[in-house]
């Protein structure tokens, strides 16, 4: 099942005393971030909403104020807290998946079938993102391009043409 919440960003430190927070985004760009109107914290379970009053780059980080929030003493209380964002919030192009989907699938050979693995991480590594692949023997990285990645099918798995010696023949 989808998730309804992502994650989006994370709360690094406070800024000034008016209660701005210095966020670490999650987000394919500064702008899919600075674009939302409402940011949810995530307790037990639980998500609360804050509207977004303004969030802009500043340097490597961004600088947001929720509504609300207008102390240092109250920023500092959300420091180090996970930020999230509907999914239907965030912008996703035709093709593509959020991360959050494809972690904990299951990763097949797409000529034999042959199951390789699971998922467990997706980081980017410059040039494309790069697959964590856990197998029997181990972690193998796997770079997510079409010449590797034939597949995905959010109910089905990763399906794909990886070369000679990527997976070991243990598995």
């Amino acid at each position: 099942m989808l998730k309804k919440f992502l994650e989006c960003g994370k709360i690094q430190n406070t800024h000034g005393v008016k209660g701005m927070m210095r966020i670490g985004h999650l987000c394919d760009s500064v702008d899919v971030f600075c674009s939302l109107k409402e940011v949810f914290t995530e307790e037990n379970g639980s998500y609360t909403a804050h509207k977004v009053l303004s969030a802009h780059e500043h340097g490597a980080v961004i600088l947001l104020a929720l509504e609300g929030i207008t102390t240092v003493e109250e920023a500092q209380r959300l420091k180090g807290r996970m930020l999230y964002a509907r999914r239907e919030d965030l912008p996703l192009e035709e093709g593509s998946h959020f991360i959050a989907d494809l972690i904990g699938l299951k990763v097949y050979d797409a000529v034999s079938g042959k199951l390789y693995g699971t998922l467990t991480d997706v980081m980017n590594r410059g040039a494309s993102d790069v697959y964590e692949i856990k197998t029997a023997s181990g972690e193998v990285l796997m770079p997510a391009v079409d010449e590797f990645v034939k597949e995905v099918d959010l109910e089905k798995g990763i399906f794909i043409t990886p070369i000679e010696g990527m997976f070991s023949d243990e598995i």
